[in-house]
């Protein structure tokens, strides 16, 4: 989990190079906008920008594309948003997501668990369990990072 602006986090599956190069380009992104802008970058916005660049290194010759997914999650407009990138540089927007190893089953679950208005605390709880569920029910409390952006944060 990462941190790529007081009101964006970033996760990511795939080659841990890859993730750090993307989200510092995240960090400069959304500095940029809050020095141009004076306000903070749009989580669909900032999405954008990164899938954008994902998408370049997948028509240059002698660079190879990026590989790595992001999940890019944030408070926009007063509003949770919740955006995954592929190595293609394709955005999609989710209520809830999974990536990396098992993630169609484990979207599946989400799915099928997953309502609409649960408090932050039903959400962790759904996140945790949907983790257990590719870890045969359990979870070592050391293996697992939790982090939230609520609207109520400062």
């Amino acid at each position: 989990l990462h941190k790529a602006d007081d009101h964006v986090g970033v996760a990511s599956a795939g080659h841990v190079a890859d993730a750090r190069q993307l989200i510092d380009f995240a960090r400069r992104q959304a500095q940029i906008n809050q020095l141009r802008y004076g306000e903070p970058v749009g989580i669909e916005t900032l999405t954008k920008n990164i899938t954008d660049h994902i998408q370049q290194y997948t028509q240059v010759g002698g660079a190879r594309p990026f590989g790595v997914a992001l999940i890019v999650g944030g408070i926009e407009d007063g509003e949770p948003r919740l955006f995954e990138t592929d190595p293609s540089g394709t955005p999609y927007e989710w209520q809830a997501l999974s990536i990396g190893s098992d993630r169609n089953d484990l979207r599946d679950y989400l799915e099928a668990e997953y309502e609409e208005g649960i408090s932050t605390d039903e959400a962790v709880g759904l996140a945790l369990d949907t983790l257990a569920q590719s870890n045969d029910g359990e979870l070592e409390p050391d293996g697992v990072g939790v982090a939230t952006i609520t609207v109520d944060d400062p």
